[in-house]
C-alpha cells in the first residue's frame, strides 16, 4: 500500500468520509480510544479541537506510484531486470528498445495510455505527422489524435482496442492487429520477436493488469523487448506514474490479453506497427473534434447516394445542386486544408528552406486540384449560388486556433484583432503568402503566422493568387467519396461522366495519394460509425 495520509492528530473526533473510511483500522492501533464516525458528502479527514467547532485540519488522501508486484514482473531497473536485459540484448531481441526508448512518454491523462503508447510507436518509427504540435515542431502527441474518437470521450472513458487500431491506421501507419481469438500464443510469439529484432515494426499490447496481480484493469503498453531463453516479454508501461517498465512471462502477457474488455464484450490483442509507404494527406483531412461528424459521415456515404439515385438529374451541376443543398449545416468542421503556424516572434520573416519546402508541396497538391475538371464545375457551380470564400476569415479563425495550440490556453479566450497578408522570400527567388494575425488575449497581443499555400493564374487583370478555399475542400472530398456513390444515376451518359470526373487514374500521382489518403479516413470513421472497428481492424482497401 503506498497512500500516504498525513493528519494532524489532536484532542477530538475524527471524521473519515466513506471513501478512505478503511484507513480507520490504520489509526486505531495508535489511537485506540478514539471514536471514529463517518460523514458522508466530505472528502477529507478531519480533526477538532473541540466538539462544538468547525474543523481546523484537513488532509486529503493521495498516491504516489504503486509497488510493483514481483513475481510475475521484474522490475526493469532491478539487478534481474538488468541481467534478462543484458542476456537480451547479447542474442540481438532489443533492437527495438532504443527506438522506442528515445521517444518514451507518460500518458499525460489516467485514460491515455492507448494514445501514449500510439504516440511513442509513431514517433519511434519517424512518421510525419505534417502538422505542427507546438511551436515549429511537427510532433506526434497525444493532443493529437482525435482523428477516431474525441478526446474529451477518451479522458472519461478510455479507448477500445478496434478505435486505437483506427487512429493508427488514421495517422497513416501500417498497422496488422489481431485479438487472441484471431490467433495463437505460438504465432504472437514470433511476432514479438520480429518487432524486438527490428527498428522498423513495433508492437502495443493490451492486457488485463489483474494477471498480474497490478491494480487497475484494461491497459495498453508498447512491447520493448523479448528474452527468447527465458520466453520473458518487456512491458513499457506508459502509466509511468504507477510502474516502472517491467518483465514479465510471455504465457501470463498472452493470458493478460486472452481476457475480455467489458466495454466491448470482446478479447484484448495487440497490433504490430510499420512505417508506411506514403506519409498522411499533406494539405487536407478529415477530423471528427466535433460530435457531428457521425451526421456528416452518414450523409456523405448513406444520403448522397440515395439523393442523386431519387432525384432527376440531367447535369453535373444538377447532381452538385442535390448534394450541396442538404448539406449538414456545420460541415466544414469535418473536412479542412492543413494549415501551418508559427510565432511570428520567433522566426525570421523570410521561410526557412524546409518551411518552403513544405508549402511547395502543398502548392503542388493545389495546383492539380485546380486544373481538375471537377474544380472547374464545382467552381462554376458555387459562383451561381452566391458562395464566397474569405481568406481573411479563415486565416484569423486559424490564427487563434494556432495561438490557442502553442498557448495550451481554450480559444474562447482568444480573438484575432487584424490579419495583413505579406509575400516572403524563400530560398532563391521562391516566394510564399504568409498571413499574420493579431491574437489578442487578456490584453496582450500576440503576433501568429500563417503559411498558405497558393496557385497562380493568368486573368485580364494580370496574375491571380489562388488560395485554399471552399471550392477546392469540395472537390477533393467529392474525389474522395467511393466510385460507387454514383453509380445510381439513372442517366447513364451522366453517370459516366460523373465516373470519369472522379476516375483516380486521370489524376496526377500527389492528389492520388491525397485523395486515397482522404478516402481511408472515410472509411475508418464509417467503421467508427457504424461500430465496427471492433470488428475490422485491415486498412481500407480500394
Amino acid at each position: 500500500m503506498c497512500t500516504r495520509i498525513n493528519a494532524l492528530f489532536t484532542y477530538s473526533n475524527l471524521i473519515i468520509t466513506p471513501k478512505v473510511k478503511g484507513y480507520a483500522k490504520l489509526f486505531a492501533p495508535t489511537f485506540p480510544n478514539l471514536p471514529v464516525r463517518s460523514l458522508s458528502l466530505s472528502q477529507h479527514i478531519y480533526t477538532n479541537y473541540y466538539p462544538s467547532k468547525k474543523p481546523v485540519v484537513m488532509a486529503m488522501a493521495s498516491l504516489y506510484r504503486r509497488s510493483l508486484p514481483s513475481p510475475p514482473a521484474i522490475d526493469f531497473s532491478s539487478s534481474e531486470g538488468k541481467k534478462i536485459f543484458n542476456e537480451a540484448l547479447q542474442k540481438g531481441t532489443m533492437e527495438g528498445f532504443f527506438r522506442l526508448i528515445s521517444y518514451f512518454q507518460t500518458q499525460s491523462e489516467p485514460a491515455y495510455c492507448g494514445l501514449a503508447s500510439l504516440s511513442v510507436v509513431l514517433n519511434a518509427l519517424s512518421i510525419d505527422p505534417g502538422r505542427k504540435w507546438k511551436g515549429p515542431w511537427r510532433w506526434f502527441d497525444e493532443s493529437m489524435l482525435d482523428c477516431c474518437e474525441p478526446l474529451e470521450v477518451v479522458k472519461e472513458k478510455g479507448i477500445s482496442f478496434g478505435k486505437v487500431v483506427c487512429l493508427a491506421h488514421c495517422s497513416g501507419a501500417k498497422v496488422e492487429a489481431f485479438r487472441t481469438n484471431q490467433t495463437t500464443i505460438d504465432d504472437f510469439r514470433k511476432l514479438v520477436m520480429k518487432c524486438s529484432t527490428s527498428e522498423n515494426c513495433h508492437m502495443i499490447s493490451t492486457y488485463h493488469r489483474g494477471v498480474f496481480k497490478q491494480t487497475g484493469s484494461g491497459h495498453f503498453s508498447p512491447i520493448g523487448g523479448y528474452n527468447a531463453e527465458r520466453d520473458m516479454a518487456l512491458i513499457l508501461d506508459v502509466a509511468r506514474f504507477k510502474y516502472p517498465p517491467h518483465w514479465v512471462p510471455l504465457k501470463l502477457l498472452w493470458e493478460a490479453m486472452d481476457s475480455i474488455d467489458d466495454s466491448t464484450g470482446k478479447r484484448r490483442g495487440f497490433m504490430l506497427i510499420s512505417r508506411p509507404h506514403r506519409e498522411p494527406g499533406l494539405l487536407y483531412t478529415l477530423s471528427c473534434k466535433d460530435e457531428s461528424w457521425i451526421s456528416i459521415a452518414k450523409y456523405l456515404k448513406e444520403d448522397v447516394p440515395r439523393l442523386v439515385s431519387s432525384q432527376q438529374v440531367d447535369s453535373v451541376e444538377k447532381i452538385l445542386s442535390v448534394v450541396f443543398k442538404s448539406l449538414p449545416s456545420n460541415f466544414n468542421t469535418f473536412i479542412r486544408w492543413v494549415a501551418e503556424l508559427r510565432i511570428a516572434e520567433d522566426t525570421k520573416q523570410n521561410l526557412s528552406a524546409e518551411e518552403k519546402s513544405r508549402l511547395n508541396l502543398k502548392q503542388v497538391v493545389l495546383k492539380e486540384v485546380h486544373e481538375t475538371e471537377l474544380f472547374k464545375h464545382i467552381s462554376k457551380f458555387l459562383s451561381t449560388v452566391g458562395y464566397e470564400d474569405s481568406l481573411t476569415y479563415a486565416a484569423a479563425k486559424a490564427c487563434c486556433q494556432g495561438a490557442e495550440i502553442l498557448s495550451g490556453c481554450s480559444s474562447k479566450e482568444f480573438c484575432c484583432r487584424e490579419t495583413c497578408v505579406t509575400c516572403v522570400k524563400g530560398p532563391g527567388e521562391a516566394e510564399g503568402t504568409v498571413v499574420t494575425g493579431v491574437v489578442v488575449r487578456d490584453g496582450s497581443e500576440q503576433n501568429v503566422d500563417l503559411l498558405v499555400p497558393s496557385t497562380q493564374t493568368n486573368c485580364e487583370c494580370g496574375p491571380e493568387a489562388n488560395f485554399p478555399a471552399g471550392n477546392d475542400v469540395f472537390t477533393v472530398l467529392l474525389l474522395a467519396l467511393p466510385p460507387q456513390t454514383w453509380s445510381g444515376i439513372k442517366d447513364q451518359a451522366l453517370m459516366q461522366e460523373m465516373k470519369q470526373l472522379i476516375s483516380m487514374a486521370s489524376l496526377p500521382t500527389m492528389l492520388q495519394e491525397e485523395v486515397l489518403h482522404l478516402r481511408r479516413q472515410l472509411q475508418l470513421l464509417k467503421r467508427c460509425q457504424e461500430n465496427k472497428e471492433e470488428e475490422d481492424f485491415a486498412a481500407p482497401a480500394f
